[in-house]
């Protein structure tokens, strides 16, 4: 921030002035507000695996790193001279191999990589760029000059959340932004896109883009999910994919799309199971890709050139390549698999640090000494020696005033549909955890920077020449749904409606126990709640069966709130899916759910060491449940991913309405009003009841408020009603399994009508639990039904066991 006369750097006075102004109290403030902005976004706290269930915070300091114009030129263009002489290095390695022939770089450091992959070197007829997008961490030394960490070839991860920190700290400091003529990100984007159409095999006017994620488990998931949304791409798993006649096609509701360009996320060993050992990956895609048919960004394979062993002879290769000698610096590394060089490193071995030869971010547990001795299972040729070097600091945030810490900076480049590489006009860089030397990417990095590129008033904007794409045709069609999003879509929708079903029980229950003494009336209804919650698998037939006046049930509700208990199971079913679908989710809709799981959980949390707080818990989880299903009714557009929402929802409330209506009515016939009356609280029907009859409580009108009033949106016919149309939304009106729910929809009428012409009517009511129970076991039959049809192609769901891992490139 200050030069050697300890004075402002002039890139840095047009903050300081902002933050000047504002007080550095009120910039603390800010800081704070950025952090619940991302907290918002879902950002605060990345999901790290199912099983762990581990997450760490993400946080982005308000100082942004900034770069003058001319510093950031001078590192874009030797940046561009990098990605072009790696590129050209993929392309002679896995082609004539020139560079192992002439002995520019040992043959180990290529054929002992495990990225080297093989298949890739087929013969391709269509010959394709194995390399358009780079990535690079940097590192500025105590001489002011920016030297290479590491290269990312494979898929630098970052970008989407350096896109993500400017939006977010240009919406809650956006002082600083009116001080400081900072660069826009957004024309880098537009260039990338365009390049990534112009990738598209030719005579597709209008291709259809994909980003290839591992899936929601990987910590790189909301990174994917923030590019695709940036770049306009339809982000998809491997299940998503289909290989037919040489193309690749997304599984959709409405049968294949085809896609043509794919930006890859996964590692390439990975990427096809045909082809690579691991067993997972899209089967059939290299072929695709050799053949023209589908591009994929960056191809499979060229993780080889991120192997730091082969830093020593990146000159080299720039010369023999290229025949240029090269801009950027490189932290002084040394391959093992060199007698000279490892007698360098031998001689003084604690002036280096060791690293794998292979991957740049690989821990490398063995020490120098024990290489050298040949302990271990490694070779020393597996290793690279890197001299590590104190990053410079640069200004964080530290409570209300600055601090010098050391950061490290991520830059990213796009070669545009001209041939050009690009460089994005910011990038994302890291405090680190530390100030020691380093040898390579840190293991541990504190919170993100946003990094500032400073506009010149003479600058040109570099954006993409006008689209190419013709005329598109109107569309409003609802089954361009990927087939595994309908599935996530429609558990989740599922199981909000069991959370919700389950803390209305909880909350009845509660509020008959807390007023002390039970009368006969609440005593029936206490048996009847307890037999619902049972079957709704949150207390055990024990704990239903106890007396209604003991401590075993109150101490069973409470269990159930605790750690392990079946209601913050509810919440983490809840959560699983809605991570999958958050890019079907409206900012609203996901800050609804996150607010849910966040303050449900606690509050259950809290709830769970007294009757009172845990009846306050399942009260707020109910109104977070109507505020999620409000905001889905009232922003998501009436297509799939609203359509299979709403199915599950339906499917699911019909089924937990039709169970529990059979327990309430469950009843000897003296106890029958208490039924009925419970029967309207589950429904949430009192207070309409109350002012269509007064007080007066009957069989006939209660059941038909609950069981068939089509304006009841708690009845059971009217869920019935709505999976029906779902399904002939979905399929069609000639559809049979939306004539088999509108079959089912007829028969909650056909019971009140039951009994309005019975004789006998306490009997008529008598016999509704054994049909409500078959009406129920009928609805979950249907539900099978829709899930064999729609979903359960698309993965196994055993409860209890996780879904595999699948890598994703750094």
């Amino acid at each position: 921030m200050v030069d050697g006369n300890g004075q402002v750097r002039p890139q840095w006075r047009g903050l300081l002035g902002a933050f000047s102004s504002l007080g550095y109290p009120a910039v603390a403030e800010r800081a704070r507000r950025l952090d619940r902005a991302f907290e918002e976004e879902g950002v605060a706290t990345v999901l790290a695996t199912e099983t762990s269930r581990t997450s760490r915070p993400w946080r982005c300091d308000p100082v942004p790193l900034i770069l003058p114009a001319g510093e950031f030129a001078r590192l874009e263009a030797g940046l561009a001279q990098r990605a072009r002489l790696l590129a050209a290095m993929l392309d002679d390695l896995y082609g004539p191999q020139l560079l192992l022939s002439e002995g520019v770089l040992p043959a180990a450091l290529v054929f002992g990589n495990p990225h080297f992959l093989r298949p890739c070197r087929v013969p391709a007829p269509n010959p394709f760029p194995r390399l358009t997008f780079y990535g690079a961490d940097l590192l500025r030394g105590p001489d002011g000059a920016w030297r290479v960490l590491a290269d990312r070839c494979g898929g630098a991860n970052g970008v989407g959340f350096a896109a993500e920190n400017r939006a977010l700290l240009a919406r809650v400091l956006p002082e600083a932004f009116r001080a400081v003529h900072v660069r826009s990100l957004r024309p880098f984007f537009d260039t990338w896109l365009d390049a990534l159409q112009a990738l598209a095999p030719e005579g597709v006017d209008n291709p259809r883009l994909a980003l290839l994620s591992p899936g929601a488990k990987q910590e790189t998931w909301l990174e994917h999910l923030f590019l695709s949304r940036e770049l306009g791409l339809e982000l998809v798993e491997s299940g998503d994919l289909t290989v037919r006649d040489g193309h690749v096609f997304l599984k959709t509701l409405r049968g294949l799309r085809r896609v043509d360009v794919i930006l890859r996320r996964i590692k390439g060993e990975v990427s096809d199971p045909l082809e690579f050992s691991t067993g997972s990956g899209v089967p059939g895609l290299m072929q695709a890709m050799r053949s023209g048919a589908v591009r994929l960004v960056n191809a499979p394979g060229s993780m080889l050139a991120e192997a730091p062993g082969a830093a020593p002879y990146l000159p080299a290769a720039a010369r023999f390549l290229l025949e240029e000698d090269l801009a950027l610096e490189w932290l002084e590394t040394l391959w093992m698999g060199d007698a000279d060089a490892r007698a360098r490193v031998q001689a003084a071995p604690e002036a280096w640090r060791l690293r794998s030869a292979f991957d740049p971010g690989q821990a490398t547990p063995l020490g120098a000494l024990e290489v050298f001795s040949e302990k271990g299972n490694a070779a020393a040729w597996m290793y690279a020696a890197t001299r590590p070097m104190a990053p410079s600091a640069t200004p964080r945030l530290a409570g209300a005033a600055l601090e010098p810490a050391p950061v490290t900076l991520r830059m990213f480049l796009a070669r545009d549909a001209a041939g050009a590489w690009r460089a994005m006009p910011g990038g994302l860089a890291h405090v680190l955890d530390g100030s020691g030397a380093i040898a390579g990417p840190p293991a541990r990095r504190g919170a993100a920077k946003d990094v500032w590129v400073i506009a010149e008033d003479a600058q040109d904007i570099v954006g993409p020449a006008a689209p190419r794409a013709a005329p598109l045709a109107i569309r409003r069609s609802s089954g361009e749904l990927p087939s595994r999003v309908a599935d996530d879509l429609y558990w989740l929708g599922r199981t909000i409606e069991r959370l919700d079903a389950a803390a209305r029980l909880l909350r009845a229950l509660l509020a008959r126990l807390l007023r002390g003494a039970a009368m006969p009336r609440e005593i029936a209804e206490i048996r009847a709640l307890a037999r619902c919650l049972q079957a709704a698998g949150l207390i055990s037939a024990e704990a239903a069966a106890s007396p209604a006046d003991g401590k075993a049930l109150p101490r069973a509700l409470r269990e159930a709130a605790a750690p392990g208990g079946a209601l913050l199971g509810l919440l983490e079913a809840v959560e699983r899916p809605q991570v999958a679908v958050r890019d079907r989710l409206t900012h609203d809709m996901w800050a609804a759910f996150a607010h849910l799981i966040q303050e449900g959980r606690a509050r259950l949390l809290s709830g769970a060491g007294g009757d009172d707080a845990l009846a306050a818990a399942a009260t707020a989880i109910i109104r977070f449940c109507n505020a999620v299903s409000g905001i889905a009714a009232e922003n998501m557009v009436r297509g799939g991913a609203w359509m299979f929402l709403d199915l599950g929802r339906r499917i699911e409330r019909a089924t937990a309405t039709a169970r529990n209506l059979a327990h309430a009515l469950d009843q000897p016939a003296p106890r029958i009003e208490a039924g009925l009356r419970l029967a309207l609280e589950i429904c949430d029907s009192a207070l309409t009841y109350r002012a269509r009859y007064l007080a007066a409580v009957q069989a006939a009108p209660v059941l038909d408020l609950v069981l068939a009033d089509p304006g009841n949106p708690r009845a059971l016919a009217f869920q019935l009603a709505a999976v029906s149309d779902r399904l002939a939304e979905i399929a069609g009106a000639g559809d049979t399994l939306a004539a088999t729910a509108a079959g089912l929809a007829a028969r909650p009428q056909a019971l009140v009508d039951a009994v309005l012409v019975s004789t006998d009517r306490d009997a008529a009511v008598a016999a509704l639990p054994a049909a409500l129970h078959a009406l129920e076991a009928e609805t979950a039959a249907l539900s099978d039904a829709v899930a064999r049809r729609y979903v359960s192609h698309v993965r196994t769901r055993v409860l209890g066991q996780d879904e595999p891992e699948v890598g994703a490139e750094a």
